[in-house]
């Protein structure tokens, strides 16, 4: 009597049925977490820049006439300004503050 080695179609098919079920669980979880963290990241960096404007009123006595004069200071942004996960740039508004985007 000879023994079979591997698997049957049958059990393949099992697994690769069981696969796609995960994929199908994990592949929407991944993407939502990805678009939470770019909105945190955002947030976070909108929270920043008013800080550094803020800091820069205290410092200079007076505000800064655009966010990239604020943003080019070493003293302020040492490692450069902070850039939109989502690609976009803020918004220096009348109230000298930077709004936070709806996406």
């Amino acid at each position: 009597m000879r023994l079979k080695k591997g698997f049957t179609l049958v059990e393949l098919l099992v697994v690769v049925l069981i696969l796609a079920a995960l994929a199908a669980i994990a592949i929407p979880r991944i993407s939502q977490s990805a678009s939470s963290a770019k909105t945190n990241a955002c947030s976070t960096n909108v929270d920043l820049v008013n800080s550094q404007i803020e800091l820069y009123y205290a410092n200079e006595g007076s505000w800064p006439a655009t966010l990239a004069d604020l943003t080019s200071d070493a003293n302020y942004f040492p490692d450069g300004a902070p850039v939109c996960p989502w690609g976009t740039g803020y918004n220096y508004n009348s109230d000298k503050r930077v709004d936070e985007h709806s996406h």
